[in-house]
């Protein structure tokens, strides 16, 4: 059996990549079915930030068309990842991030081939620089609760694609886990603060999450 690829995925090797996270955005993944999923994914995307920063890992933020109906960043970027937000990669009009050369060489400068990736939406903004991403010899895990598509078709359409290319799916907790191996792991404590800060444990005893 073959092994599963984000098993090789460590805080030491791994950059995440978080593409068009925007106040604009998030209203046309319509695969959300209320504002509480909404706040769900931006939850998961906080969680996931946090713990990069704190266990070092580099972090590429890039946006589409901030003054158009597409809007900027999300806020929480300005206070979790201000020198990530300042550094961000402003596309006019590229859609496909791969395509655009500065997004592009921001990732390599990480020095990370294994890469993971959250978009808004997954149909048009993850699956795309996925895809891409792994043709330029990127490994690439595709987290699917920070990201949502414009419908439920296309969520599914998404995975298939995805998945059929050899990009795997996962969502923050096990990924951040397999990440840490280790609950004495040094970087352990910046899991457990982004779970605390972000009120997880709460969410989880509420239930019925996305």
């Amino acid at each position: 059996m073959q092994a599963s690829k984000f098993r090789t995925f460590t805080v030491e090797n791994t950059a995440l990549v978080l593409v068009d996270h925007q106040v604009g955005t998030i209203g046309w993944a319509g695969e959300l079915a209320n504002q509480d999923e909404q706040e769900q994914l931006k939850m998961w995307t906080r969680v996931m930030a946090r713990f990069a920063k704190s266990a070092g890992m580099p972090v590429v933020l890039t946006s589409s068309m901030e003054t158009q109906a597409q809007g900027p960043l999300l806020p929480d970027f300005k206070e979790i990842l201000p020198t990530e937000y300042e550094a961000r990669i402003q596309r006019t009009g590229v859609i496909n991030a791969w395509d655009d050369p500065e997004f592009v060489a921001a990732v390599r400068a990480t020095g990370k081939k294994n890469i993971l990736m959250g978009g808004l939406t997954t149909d048009v903004c993850l699956v795309p620089p996925a895809l891409s991403a792994q043709a330029d010899g990127f490994n690439v895990v595709a987290l699917f609760d920070i990201s949502a598509a414009c419908t439920k078709t296309a969520a599914q359409n998404s995975r298939d694609l995805l998945q059929s290319a050899g990009i795997e799916i996962m969502t923050v907790t096990p990924m951040i886990t397999s990440m840490l191996g280790n609950y004495t792991n040094p970087v352990s404590g910046g899991f457990f603060a982004a779970f605390e800060k972000e009120g997880v444990y709460g969410a989880f005893a509420k239930g019925n999450l996305r």
